[in-house]
């Protein structure tokens, strides 16, 4: 048997496994093989690991201390896909992020501040820079672990973990709108001309109206993964995407190695629905509902890259959003199969140079995780 020491932690609507990168052998290649193991795929029950069996329940996070100037860690995300002999590194997670500046105090990597601590993070799948104030108990001088913090998809309050995400546009393309249109028409054979926007902040993602592939835009996680014409036409339309942007040279190729990016969504206008705890969503809460399929299935609430994305749609003229009649000068409000999450975006014209959201976090187990040789 092999072990590794690791930390097992929840990142807002996320949970996975973080460590150190010292921890780890220095030949990266010996990396996925460990990383498999740890969540007991590629059996898709993962019951000889850790692993959730949902992606959003399957993340690896590996956090060292940083040798860049103005930054105290980098980190990386490892997304394992479940029932694949694969781990997918084409993107950040957002919410496993608000886990990295705990973790990094936690663990000593940066100095405590009192009353907050400011974490500078470089993600290493984007090379996008992310600050995060963590706030500080007073009486212990370690990370406040109490607070009145809820967020949509967690039970309960925690100290809120403040991001913010520094000029998100182009994280993987180089450009805001990888197309260059805020919003275009694609042909897809038995279906004709769609039309999406394809943005490029924090993450890639597409997003398409979903009455124009006949969803309602309020359909909980199992409705919508039971729904397999709606499913194989928005891996389609990722695909066709994943292909226009040069990520693969067919709609296979994206499929099997390109899962995660971009990733793909719906929306629609705000209207009631129940979340899947039975809570009614008001539609006056929320400025949009969406849905976002990850790794091939729906997310049970929205990841945190998406919502960034997709919150900039709302903000930028000329979006499939902003022509649904949804523009919003202020925060964004997007309800999601959990409930309602609030993102700032800051634009400057069509620039976007910031994200901010809160997110919470924390460590539920640590210890030493042991796989086979």
């Amino acid at each position: 048997m092999r072990k590794f020491r690791t930390v097992y932690m929840r990142g807002g609507t996320s949970k996975g496994c973080f460590f150190r990168k010292a921890d780890l052998p220095e030949n990266r290649e010996e990396w996925d093989h460990i990383f498999l193991q740890v969540m007991g795929s590629p059996d898709p029950k993962q019951i000889d690991g850790m692993g959730g069996c949902v992606s959003s329940n399957n993340k690896i996070v590996v956090v060292s201390k940083s040798d860049k100037t103005g930054v105290d860690v980098d980190y990386l995300v490892g997304q394992v896909a479940v029932g694949k002999n694969r781990v997918d590194y084409g993107a950040n997670c957002g919410n496993m992020t608000a886990g990295v500046p705990l973790y990094a105090v936690q663990e000593g990597l940066v100095s405590v501040k009192e009353p907050k601590t400011t974490v500078h993070m470089h993600n290493l799948n984007t090379g996008s820079r992310i600050d995060a104030d963590v706030i500080i108990d007073p009486e212990t001088h370690e990370p406040a672990l109490d607070g009145d913090c809820r967020i949509a998809g967690v039970d309960g309050t925690d100290a809120p973990i403040d991001l913010s995400f520094m000029d998100p546009a182009g994280s993987k393309t180089g450009k805001l709108f990888p197309t260059g249109n805020a919003a275009d028409e694609i042909e897809i054979e038995g279906s004709g001309r769609i039309k999406v926007s394809v943005i490029d902040v924090m993450n890639p993602l597409v997003l398409v109206r979903a009455e124009d592939i006949g969803l309602k835009g309020t359909e909980l996680p199992e409705e919508m993964n039971a729904d397999s014409r709606a499913m194989s036409l928005l891996e389609e339309i990722r695909g066709t995407v994943c292909c226009m942007m040069g990520m693969a040279s067919d709609l296979h190729d994206a499929k099997e190695n390109s899962p995660g990016v971009p990733k793909i969504g719906v929306f629609a206008l705000p209207k009631d629905y129940r979340d899947i705890a039975g809570n009614m969503v008001k539609a006056e809460e929320a400025d949009l509902c969406v849905r976002v399929l990850s790794v091939f299935k729906c997310h049970k609430a929205c990841p945190l890259t998406a919502a960034g994305a997709i919150a900039s749609l709302a903000k930028i003229d000329g979006t499939v959003v902003s022509q649904a009649g949804i523009r919003c000068e202020d925060k964004v409000r997007i309800a999601h199969p959990s409930g309602v999450m609030d993102v700032m975006v800051e634009t400057e014209h069509t620039s976007v140079r910031a994200v901010h959201a809160v997110r919470t976090a924390r460590r539920i187990m640590d210890g030493t995780v042991y796989i086979k040789e």
